[in-house]
């Protein structure tokens, strides 16, 4: 199966799920290196609910473009929910969108280390109400596998979170994450 066959239809439900709720997306990829704003802007029209996304794939990127603090790569690493939530906050004020969606990670083959193995990426979701839903994940398989699986998981983790913001409040964990990775 073919990398488009996976991610295509969730691009479409979220997509959909924006338009639906008249909600807005902005998206700062690092490891994906733009893998999801490619996907979306595969849709016509879409600019009604995508306005742009950043590419942050160096430590510098991530603090010019979207003010992640210096700091906050020195104490964290670029690899770490703190920096993912940075993302997501950076992204969605430059592009005043009610959604932000970040991925951070090591796709490898090099990079990794034993608290980061090749295959961690960092995925955050926020939300208007500053709703944070930030998840680490460690992906198998090469830097190609490891890309696809961070790019469907995000778009997976964004229509789960539209949904959760309509239907109920998000649970404590959430809270929890955020508090945690305010810096």
């Amino acid at each position: 199966m073919n990398t488009d066959d996976l991610i295509m239809p969730l691009v479409i439900e979220a997509a959909n799920l924006l338009r639906e709720k008249q909600h807005t997306l902005a998206t700062v990829e690092s490891c994906t290196g733009g893998m999801v704003g490619a996907a979306l802007t595969t849709l016509p029209g879409i600019s009604d609910v995508y306005f742009g996304g950043y590419i942050t794939y160096s430590n510098m990127a991530k603090q010019v473009a979207v003010r992640v603090k210096p700091r906050t790569l020195a104490q964290h690493g670029a690899v770490s929910a703190q920096v993912a939530v940075e993302m997501a906050k950076g992204g969605r004020r430059k592009l005043l969108t009610t959604h932000a969606l970040s991925i951070t990670g090591i796709a490898g083959p090099d990079g990794g280390s034993p608290s980061k193995p090749i295959g961690t990426v960092w995925i955050c979701v926020l939300s208007h109400f500053e709703e944070v839903d930030c998840r680490r994940f460690i992906f198998p398989g090469d830097r190609v596998s490891v890309r696809d699986q961070a790019a469907c998981a995000a778009l997976t983790m964004l229509i789960q979170n539209i949904r959760a913001i309509e239907s109920q409040p998000l649970d404590h964990q959430h809270k929890q994450i955020h508090e945690q990775t305010q810096v």
